[in-house]
Formats: C-alpha cells, structure tokens, sequence
C-alpha cells in the first residue's frame, strides 16, 4: 500500500502549541460498526463505558532531558538524554552527530555547573553511550535541562509546566514522549469510571522518539518500523483476559504493547505490512517483558482491543496507519476531515478521539 494514501493537508493554526487544562479537551467519537461520528467532550467518557469493560493504561513517565552541551572546540552541540546504561552511562541522542563519535569528549551544561562526558559508543540506531565520572553524576544530569517535546511544538515547557506533559498515573520511568492519549484524564473522570466498575490496569511502553519518525519510502512495507520496550505483569494480563466485555486501549502504545505480547516473534521483525500470517491466541494480553517493532497497519488483525482513545497523528505517520487499520482508512479519512472542519485541535496536545 503507498504511503501517500495516508498524507491529508492541515492547517498549520491547528497544531496546538500549548495544553489545555486537564479534562477540558474535545472528543471526536467515531462508531465503526454504524461510521457516525459525534461531536463530545472528553469529560463525557464515561457515558460510553459500562460495567464489564477493562480500560488498560500506559503507565510510562518522561525521563527524557534535552540538555546544552559544548564540544571538544567549544562549539555549540546538544544531547538528548534517553534511558542511564551502566553504572555511570546515559543511552542518548547527541548533535551533530558526525563530529561526536567514540573517543570524543562532551561537556554538559547544568544550572550552576557543568561535567565532561566521554562517547564510549555508537548504538544501532545513531545514538551515543555516554560515560560520566560516577553514578552520582549520572543521576545528577537527569534533572538538568528541559523535557523533549515533539518538533511540531514550538516552544518549550516552563518547570512548573511539565507535570502536563505527564499523564496522572504515570509510575515507570524511561519514556522520550508522553502517550499524550491519556494527557486528558483526571482524577475526577477516572472515578467516575471506576465508580460504573469499569476495570482499569496498566502496561508500560517507553516511547521512544522514532515515534516521531514519518513513513519516508513510497510504499508502506518499505518502512523501517523502530523498537520500543514493553513490560505487560501476570496481573495485568489476568486482568485483561478475565474481561467480559471490551478492553478499551488507552492510547496506540497501549495497543501495540497488547498486540505484540500475543505475537511470539515479535522481536524478529513482526509486521503487518508483510502479510505474514499471525498465530492464533485464545487470550487478550499475555504477560511480556522485551522490545517491540510490531508495525500495525492496513490488513492487521486485532485480538486484544476492542475500542481506542488516542489523538489526531501527523500525516504519514505509523500511528495514523495503526488508527486506519484499527477502524478502516475511507472512515478515519471522513472523520480527520470532520476534525478539521470543526477546528479541532491536533498533535500531542490536541483533543482526543474515541473509536468504538
């Protein structure tokens, strides 16, 4: 399938720069089996759950830092921290990047001071492995900097703002992006879920900042699909699978963390895009720890969800090929032009839309 069939034009005005406060964001509701859409607020939710359903959560925080850095000839570079590796190291992204290779030197700067990391290694996927002098420096530069956010929003978060880059139950940290998904929940929407006994329970997906990739080659199948880590606990899956009713996936990492603990070769290049048959599982979610390169699209068939809450993704992206396949491309089209007519608000910090 090509790409293209996934490019939709966007009003630059609707990409929204700055969050609103929790719970008061817009819901676009889209109904596969009947393809109505309604036009809600996000605080509606729960009039479209009932007793029997299990809402499943991503529990992941942002770790990520984006630090000022200076090289070796005191020239200006810039190191994304990603996840600590070893005692005293930091897996990281660095720019630019052809200048720092192993062997070379980096000075970080913090608030009031600074410390001089070695590149002991480059990673498969373009990144760096940086070497502090101990692990109390280690952990000193993970609060130095500011949070990542994705390159569509053009102004960075103030300390006291990031918390809002944060979902309310997030709990493990190693993420670069937020599952902006649940970025609209509060307390007070989860209790009155909770309080119709809907059932709720977490898996965690560190997102990575490939997620931020776009689809580059002319046909889907073409694409290099980027790995992220995945932990599903034995309590979550016998929750998932001990559900009568729906299990509602909050967001398309929590979707992708479900679909791939069912698929055994998921780490030897899984993808939907081959056509390559899946096996068959009698259950919904099966307790999993590893990474992850599933790439759900057109043709993939889902065993573990039955309704999504997630936002509205960047053209040729892999999530709008994942929201496409989960409820059929011609609909999704109807329904971002429906969007984009009512003025939504899109990206991470735009409203959400709920496909039943």
């Amino acid at each position: 399938m090509r790409t293209e069939l996934f490019d939709y034009d966007l009003p630059d005005d609707l990409i929204a720069q700055n969050p609103l406060p929790r719970g008061q964001s817009r819901m676009l509701v889209v109904n596969r089996p009947t393809g109505t859409i309604e036009h809600r607020a996000f605080s509606d939710l729960p009039d479209y759950l009932a007793s029997s359903d299990t809402l499943v959560l991503n529990d992941t925080r942002v770790t990520g830092r984006r630090l000022k850095a200076r090289r070796e000839n005191g020239l200006a570079a810039e190191v994304l921290l990603l996840s600590p590796y070893g005692e005293s190291g930091w897996r990281a992204l660095v720019k630019p990047g052809r200048p720092l290779r192993p062997g070379k030197c980096i000075s970080l700067v913090g608030p009031d001071t600074e410390v001089c990391a070695t590149i002991v290694a480059e990673t498969a996927d373009g990144g760096r492995i940086l070497e502090l002098p101990d692990t109390i420096w280690r952990d000193r530069i993970a609060n130095w900097g500011c949070i990542p956010l994705p390159p569509y929003i053009h102004r960075q978060l103030a300390r006291f703002e990031e918390e809002r880059y944060q979902t309310i139950y997030s709990r493990a940290g190693g993420s670069s992006a937020a599952p902006t998904a649940g970025l609209h929940f509060t307390d007070e929407v989860l209790e009155r879920i909770l309080e119709l006994g809907v059932q709720k329970t977490a898996i965690t997906l560190h997102i990575g900042v490939g997620t931020f990739r776009p689809v580059r080659t002319e046909e889907i199948a073409g694409h290099e699909m980027h790995s992220e880590f995945v932990t599903i606990s034995a309590a979550s899956a016998e929750t998932i699978n001990g559900t009568s009713g729906r299990i509602i996936a909050v967001g398309t990492t929590t979707v992708r963390a479900l679909e791939s603990s069912l698929n055994p070769d998921i780490n030897f290049g899984a993808r939907s895009a081959s056509g390559a048959e899946t096996p068959v599982c009698s259950e919904r979610a099966m307790p999993f720890s590893g990474p992850t390169n599933l790439f759900i699209t057109t043709g993939y068939r889902f065993r573990a969800v039955d309704a999504l809450i997630t936002n509205f993704h960047q053209p040729k992206s892999t999530l709008l090929m994942m929201v496409s396949a989960f409820a059929g491309l011609e609909l999704i089209r109807t329904a971002y032009q429906e969007a984009i007519g009512q003025r939504y608000r899109f990206f991470s910090f735009g409203d959400a839309m709920l496909i039943l």
